[in-house]
């Protein structure tokens, strides 16, 4: 499906497509919103050009490192943002159903958590954003710390920690993206899985964000708030 016919649906009209090489300045005056899915290194200049104009602002460009990712939350403090790893309806259902099972199978239930991502050759970050998230959910319900995640496992490792956290990466072929939150337990397994097949999911949760967000007052947004998920 095209993006044009896509925006048509969620009644936008694309003013400008900014690839590398192209000058965004005078694209942005009279747009009604940016969206942003480019690289980690593009995404402050553009914050600060639709900071600049009072442009709302959708984000889902990941792989931005903490220093670079407080310097664009800064720029953009005086308008809307939508700012998500990933825009797909059924990825932040996800996020929401592994809260609420993080929360009832915390440390004290003898589940063990793993975190399997698996994407196409050509990504570059990894883990991906949307598994970090997913982590970073887990980790925040059981009250442990980033070095409690364990990426990946090597040689001799020894046995698995109680309050260990597994993260893995798969890389290959064309796959969109698959997440899958595992908490095993002694006689059953939780499995929660997302497999997106389309990348098509992720403009159309980008154009659902930005509809919201040019009706909200200055401030950041996850998806979860687009979605109702978060009170």
């Amino acid at each position: 499906m095209a993006i044009s016919q896509i925006a048509h649906e969620h009644n936008f009209e694309i003013t400008a497509a900014i690839d590398q090489g192209d000058d965004p300045s005078e694209k942005i005056k009279g747009c009604d919103v940016v969206i942003d899915f480019s690289l980690a290194d593009a995404t402050l200049p553009v914050a600060q050009l639709a900071a600049r104009q009072k442009v709302p602002m959708v984000i889902g460009t990941t792989g931005h490192h903490e220093e670079l990712k407080t310097q664009i939350l800064k720029t953009l403090s005086g308008i809307p943002v939508v700012w998500a790893g990933n825009f797909s309806t059924g990825v932040n259902l996800l996020f929401f159903l592994t809260q609420h099972a993080s929360r009832v199978l915390d440390t004290s239930s003898n589940f063990d958590p793993e975190v399997i991502e698996m994407h196409h050759r050509f990504k570059k970050d990894a883990p991906s954003g949307t598994a970090e998230r997913l982590l970073e959910i887990i980790r925040n319900a059981r009250e442990l710390e980033n070095e409690n995640i364990s990426h990946g496992r090597k040689g001799m490792t020894g046995e698995r920690g109680k309050d260990e956290i597994g993260s893995h990466a798969l890389r290959g072929g064309d796959v969109v993206g698959e997440h899958t939150v595992m908490f095993a337990g002694t006689g059953e397994r939780i499995e929660l899985t997302h497999r997106a097949t389309d990348r098509v999911i992720f403009a159309s949760g980008a154009l659902r964000a930005a509809n919201w967000i040019i009706k909200q007052p200055a401030g950041i947004y996850s998806m979860q708030e687009v979605l109702g998920l978060k009170g």
